[in-house]
Order: structure tokens, then sequence, then C-alpha cells
């Protein structure tokens, strides 16, 4: 969702990234870069030194390198990795990237060496543990503080059967993966009719809201169509596009996709909820029924947007928010697969060995949800839909790594 996936966009920083003139991004194909013969050592020498050595040198880095990342920086990266994984085992070549193989698991890592041979570009994304089976993974799914629900849905015909679960039917809060209950009822008015992608809908001050997204900085009155509105809030998880298309839907026509989830707040008046100049008005929306709930929502849109800095770390009125099945995402994300903009962003699978990956995950602090679509080769598709929330802040490398290692095994 918004809070502080808002600022901090969860599925960015749940990759260590090391930027070197933003050779490498998170989600985007790296451009290709020439090597020079003059190389003195090979890029898997170089990451093999890297992550091997007691002590980095300066040296090893270029000096665009260094005006971001500080050897330091690195060391700390390494050391975390170490401390997470065990001992370090060895690198192999995959594609062109690497994996770093340790004692408990593993790091994809993508590396890029100027014509000195020293390091211009660094990426290491978030570590695959080792897993057996799926059984082992909803094993380690379970030790995991809170409530956690899993499910991974297959079809190989037009039938979706449960290959796993854990908690599958337990509604949790899932943040941002609530837009796909958007994106659905947008499809079907256009499908019935009642708009068109081509619509053009003007940004309105009173239904900007905050990051993640960056619409929130755009000019009242700017122009955007309905599918550009929908291609952030689903690649960029917009929280300005969102609420705008929920006004253009309308609440209640959310509402009939998910009753759960009644009244469907915007995200504006979430983070205005939550904030803490507003406890009152929170404490009256918690005590009120559906009737009065609605009524206080006309009250909350008369407050300021608050600040960014409002929201801390710590998880904040978590029961405000949205909450979905595993089963129910994977429906969601069935009914708008075919849409284009479903694979702008996906997601932090890797999507080498697979026909097709769709993503929409969503965060705030104590609330953590990854939902994905993935299609292979020979047509199989699968729905993996994890959520994990707790009173707690959460160890989202943990869980982002048990994820990817679980979606691995589907290969």
């Amino acid at each position: 969702m918004p809070l502080l996936y808002l600022a901090k966009q969860l599925f960015r920083v749940s990759l260590i990234v090391l930027l070197a003139g933003g050779a490498f991004q998170p989600f985007y194909q790296a451009p290709a870069f020439a090597m020079s013969n003059n190389q003195a050592i090979s890029p898997q020498a170089a990451l093999e030194r890297l992550v091997t050595a007691d002590s980095i040198s300066p040296d090893w880095f270029a000096p665009n390198f260094l005006a971001q990342v500080s050897p330091l920086q690195v060391q700390s990266i390494l050391t975390s990795l170490a401390t997470e994984l065990g001992t370090y085992q060895r690198v192999e070549p995959s594609g062109s990237d690497y994996q770093v193989i340790y004692e408990k698991g593993s790091i994809p890592a993508k590396i890029m060496l100027n014509a000195k041979g020293q390091i211009a570009g660094l990426l290491f994304q978030s570590a695959r543990v080792s897993l057996k089976s799926l059984e082992d993974a909803i094993a380690q799914f379970k030790q995991l503080p809170g409530k956690v629900s899993v499910l991974i849905q297959e079809n190989n015909g037009n039938k979706n059967t449960k290959k796993i679960g854990l908690n599958e039917t337990s509604p949790l809060a899932v943040g941002s993966a609530f837009k796909l209950a958007v994106l659905a009822a947008l499809k079907a008015q256009i499908q019935a009719g009642q708009h068109r992608w081509e619509d053009i809908i003007a940004i309105s001050e009173t239904q900007k809201s905050l990051p993640s997204g960056f619409l929130h900085q755009w000019a009242e009155g700017s122009l955007l169509t309905v599918q550009s509105l929908a291609a952030l809030m689903i690649s960029q998880s917009d929280n300005t596009a969102t609420d705008h298309l929920i006004h253009f839907v309308g609440r209640e026509a959310i509402e009939q996709l998910t009753p759960r989830n009644r009244p469907f707040l915007t995200t504006r008046e979430a983070f205005t909820l939550k904030a803490q100049p507003n406890l009152d008005v929170l404490q009256q929306y918690r005590a009120a029924n559906l009737a009065n709930r609605r009524a206080l929502l006309d009250k909350v849109a008369q407050l300021p947007l608050p600040g960014v800095e409002e929201f801390t770390s710590d998880p904040t009125a978590i029961d405000i928010e949205w909450f979905f099945t595993p089963d129910e995402l994977c429906s969601l994300m069935n009914t708008v697969k075919d849409l284009p903009l479903m694979s702008i962003n996906p997601g932090i699978s890797d999507s080498k060995g697979w026909e097709r990956v769709i993503f929409k995950g969503g965060s705030e602090p104590g609330v953590l949800n990854l939902t994905t679509g993935l299609q292979a080769k020979d047509g199989t598709q699968y729905c993996v839909v994890a959520t994990w929330n707790h009173d707690q802040i959460l160890d989202d490398k943990r869980f982002v790594s048990l994820y990817e290692s679980m979606i691995d095994l589907l290969k």
C-alpha cells in the first residue's frame, strides 16, 4: 500500500542495490556495456575477490562508483549476506549474470567492470534460501511471528487448483495489493461500455495522496488517460493515480467485488486516519458502524493530507487497511492478467525462464504482501501469494527470500 511503501517502495528496497551512474536498476533490464580486452580481471573473478576479501580496496572500484557508494557500505552489505546465509562457497555464472553460493542459500548478482577492470556497477538481488520442497517453504513461513498466509494456485487448463497453501482462506491486510480490485472494477466498467481506456481525467488537488508514485507532484488540472493512471497504479503503485481511479470508478463498484472492505478506503483516507494528529477521528472510525463510517469519511475529506514525516517505521493502525485472502487475490489477478499493463513491472521475481510474469504487492510497517502471476513456457500458469501481518517491524528480507525461493521451485 501506501505507508512507506510510499516513501521507500519496499520492492525496490528489498533489493540490495549499488548504483554506478544508473547502470543497474531494479526491475529494468540493464543496458549493455562494452568490455575492453585490456581488462586485467574478469567480472567473475572480480566478484569472487570482492565476496572473499577480508578487506576491500577502494582501487577495485571506478571513481563514479565511489562517488555514490563507499567501500565501507559494500563491506557492510557483504557482511550482512554472510551473516544471513553462512559460509561462502563459490560464484557460478548464470547467463550474463552470476549466483553467489553460500551454505544456506544464494544471491543473484550483476557486476560491470570498466576498461581498467574496476567495478563500475554492482547489484545484489534478494537472497534465495535453500529449500528442499514447497512443504519446506511452508514450514519456514509458519515460523514467522504474527499472521502469515500463503497460496500457490496452478492452472494448466481452465481450472485453478491449489498446489499448496497456508491459511489461504484467512483475510489479512495486503497493502497496495488492493489495487488489483480497483483495476478489476475499472476493467468491468470498460467492458460494459461505461468508460474507455482513452477517457481523460484531470488531476485534482483534493484527490492527491502521498507516495509511492509521483503524480502527487503534478499540477492540478494535469490531464492523463485512464490507461496511464491504471498503468501507474500497478507498475509504480502510484497512490494519487489510485485515488483518482477510485473516484472515477466509484467506491460502491469496488465494494461489490470485495464486500468485506466497506467502506473501501482511498489511500488518502487511510493516511489521514493513521496520522497522529487525527487520533480522535481514528477512534471514532473504529467504533462506528458502516453507515457512520461512511458519514465520517466526509469529515476525513476536510482534513489536510498529512506529511510523510508524520509516519515512522513502526506499525500504525494496521486494522485500517484492505483485507483479502490469498484466494481472493488470485481471483483478482486472474481477472486482470490479460491486461498488458500488468507486465510493466514484474516485481521481485526473476522473469528468466518464464513466458510472462505479472505482479502486484503492497506493504506498510507491519504489513507485507507479494502476489505474482507466472506463465511457464508450456502454458502452465501459477498464482503465488504470500501475506504477513505483525504488530512489530517485519523482517522483509527473510520473507522476500522465502517467497522468491519458493517460486524458484516452480521452475
